[in-house]
Parts: structure tokens; sequence; C-alpha cells
């Protein structure tokens, strides 16, 4: 696992297109969150233990937050095959387990992370009622604590959410965000050998 920053895509772009398989067989694109208050795209996976720290919270936020208007989706675009517990049918028990109430989808491809500069997982976009990027980088600053290789405690520091909520209520508030944002950090996406982007 290698530590890896957000790219922190220039705000103001405009949500790159995607359309994908979610763990229901269904067919999701951005053309169904057209019309929400805003747009959390999160770039997440199964394994890795950044995930699983905020992954508790991130399901309770999304609920909160999508009764007020604020859509959410995941994607998933890890190398399932060198890393199958990533794979399509874990991705169906995650869903479950963790009772997502957002669409999480496979980009097998990985052409959906790279067209979203994504590099790590959790990697986080807010859009607004116009799909323009508001916000992108860290849940919160809390990190999983690494015991050793492979094993991590997330009882030190629990998850918040505090500043991609923060974000979110700017937005639904009308006021400016703030352009001060830190990055998001995690495992980096695992990509397909020949797949690696430039910028990773």
């Amino acid at each position: 696992m290698a530590m890896t920053p957000s790219t922190m895509m220039e705000l103001g772009t405009k949500a790159p297109y995607f359309e994908l398989k979610d763990t229901d067989g269904n067919m999701v694109s951005l053309n169904d969150f057209a019309g929400a208050k805003g747009l959390v795209v999160a770039f997440i996976c199964n394994h890795c233990p950044y995930v699983i720290h905020i992954a508790p919270v991130l399901a309770q936020i999304a609920k909160e937050y999508q009764q007020k208007g604020i859509a959410f989706v995941a994607i998933n675009s890890n190398d399932t095959i060198s890393y199958p517990l990533d794979n399509y049918q874990h991705m169906i028990s995650e869903k479950q387990q963790r009772d997502y109430s957002f669409p999480y989808l496979l980009d097998a491809s990985q052409n959906i992370a790279i067209v979203y500069e994504a590099a790590c997982t959790p990697d986080l976009y807010l859009f607004d009622g116009k799909q323009k990027l508001v916000y992108r980088g860290q849940f919160d600053s809390t990190r999983p604590h690494r015991i050793s290789s492979g094993n991590y405690d997330n009882s030190d520091g629990a998850a918040t959410g505090e500043d991609l909520t923060r974000a979110m209520d700017q937005l639904l508030a009308g006021q400016p965000l703030d352009t001060q944002q830190v990055a998001s950090i995690g495992c980096n996406i695992k990509w397909k050998p020949g797949n690696e982007p430039d910028y990773f």
C-alpha cells in the first residue's frame, strides 16, 4: 500500500460524465443526478483501511444529506483481478453490510478514475447543482492508526466527516465555500498494469 494524496482537481470543473454498472446490475450515469442540489462522487473500495475508517460515518452522512437534496454515488476503480476483495461480488456484500443508501458502481476499465484524476481511496468530490466542482479533499482530518503492515486501529479518533459536511452545509446555505481545502489521503488506486495515469 502506498499512501497517496488526492490530486485536487481544479475547482469549477464540470463533473466528467460516467455510466457504470451498480451492485443491482443497473447502469447509473451522471445524468441520473441532474436536479440534485449537489452531488458527492466518492472513489472508494472494499478493503482499503482508509475507506473502512470512514465507511460507517459516510453511510450515516449520506442518508442525512440525501434528505436535504444532496445526491451521493460511490465508484470502485481498483484492479479487481489483483485485488479480489474489491471485485463485484464483494461490492454487493459491502453495500449491504455498510447499508449504503447510494449507488456503488464498478469502474472496470478505470477510465472514470482517470478522467476524475482520482488517485486514492477515499477520493471525494462535491459538485453543486450545476455539477461544477466546489469541494475536493478529505472527509475529515482523522486517519486510521497503523499498528503493523495490514493492521489498523480505528478506535483512536473516529471519523466525523467534518470537512465534507461543512462544505455541503455551505453549499446548501448558498454561502461561498472555503477554497483552502485539504487533500484526502489513503491507499493508492490499484491500477491495472499499463493503466497508470500520468499523475500517479
